[in-house]
């Protein structure tokens, strides 16, 4: 599949079928995050895997609540990943401070997507949570209090016959200009 092709096939899944993950295919999404870029190489992230039912379940139930109900899908997916903020590099630290920049919030970003983007190349499905509840999550998770939990990723595989969502973008011209802003 051209890089293209994939961009358009991932999407945001919001439904997910019983079937496990194998752990291969996690851990290949993995590797993708291990090989992606960061600044000043810091790679300041640490990956949780949470695929055992019991604590998924509860982990899935902090991504949602009495109002916003919105991610209740989650508790479907058989895995969920969560990305840890690690401390960056000492120079990376003086750049953020210097330019103003959380560097590490990109780099989780581009991490995500790497994972994202080769989970979708095998077959599997993914959805980026920004929205839960930190302190029960690492609670859970016995994350470090002094750690901060960049994203969550519930990632399962689409059931027979899901329909694929025709993404709606802005286009070419509302995003672009070339020399200086428009």
């Amino acid at each position: 599949m051209s890089f293209l092709n994939l961009v358009k096939t991932r999407q945001s899944v919001r439904k997910f079928s019983s079937k496990p993950v194998e752990k291969e295919k996690i851990l290949l999404c993995v590797e993708a995050v291990r090989l992606a870029p960061s600044a000043c190489n810091s790679q300041p992230w640490k990956i949780i895997v949470v695929d055992n039912p019991e604590l998924k379940d509860k982990l899935a139930k902090e991504t949602y609540g009495l109002i916003a109900r919105f991610n209740k899908f989650v508790i479907q997916a058989p895995v969920i990943i969560v990305f840890v903020i690690e401390k960056p590099k000492l120079v990376t630290q003086i750049g953020e401070v210097l330019k103003n920049k959380e560097y590490p919030l990109i780099d989780i970003g581009i991490a995500a997507e790497h994972f994202c983007l080769q989970a979708a190349e095998i077959g599997l499905g993914t959805c980026m949570l920004g929205w839960y509840n930190e302190k029960p999550i690492k609670k859970l998770l016995e994350i470090p209090e002094k750690r901060t939990i960049g994203l969550l990723v519930a990632l399962g595989y689409e059931p027979e016959n899901y329909k694929k969502r025709q993404k709606i973008r802005k286009n070419t011209e509302q995003i672009l200009s070339f020399n200086k802003y428009l």
